[in-house]
């Protein structure tokens, strides 16, 4: 699986050099050898990395290379520099329904007001938004705390009550965690 494409214009070596590579690295290279083809890629791929020598006026994240050689640790250093600042972009801004969570900052965002959760409150939260079904406290136990199955605690519970009065506080909702006989749900 490729986390990053790179796309490189008009430059074969670099790109020799990259494909050799580009499975160990996790991203797909690919040789443009246009800007009207480098146009429709850009549209294709999500946040791709462009590698040319000449200024492009695009809206993508490009490298230009001008002077040459370049050693090959500088390159990698670039697409992990790269790389992490796209992780952490990504993490920066997740919808579930009308709210907006930020993991790098722990704050759950709507209607300009903000409210600070914990680690434990974000997870539990984005465990819950992956699931279309009621999330039972076992399921939670188990995958956002690691807890064995034959654990009995009412950690979950505890957590999910302060985490529904928290946000009933901040938001005065009262009705995106949702509760009944099966589990916990985000409405």
């Amino acid at each position: 699986m490729y986390y990053q494409n790179i796309l490189i214009l008009n430059l074969k070596h670099l790109y020799q050099i990259l494909k050799e590579i580009e499975s160990d690295l996790n991203f797909k290279v690919y040789d443009i050898s246009d800007s009207k083809i480098l146009k429709k890629k850009l549209v294709e791929f999500n946040n791709p990395i462009v590698f040319t020598n000449k200024k492009i006026d695009l809206e993508c994240n490009q490298f230009l290379f001008q002077k040459y050689p370049i050693k090959i640790i500088n390159l990698i250093e670039k697409l992990n520099i790269h790389s992490l600042k796209s992780e952490y972009n990504k993490k920066s801004e997740i919808l579930i329904g009308k709210y907006s969570i930020n993991i790098n900052s722990r704050e759950i965002l709507f209607d300009s007001k903000v409210l600070k959760l914990t680690e434990k409150e974000i997870n539990i939260l984005l465990f819950l938004s992956k699931s279309n079904e009621p999330v039972g406290i076992k399921r939670l136990q188990s995958q956002v705390w690691g807890y064995g199955s034959k654990l009995e605690t009412h950690t979950v519970e505890t957590h999910i009550y302060r985490l529904r009065k928290k946000i009933f506080n901040t938001f005065g909702d009262d009705s995106f965690i949702l509760s009944n006989d099966n589990g916990y749900k985000i409405n």
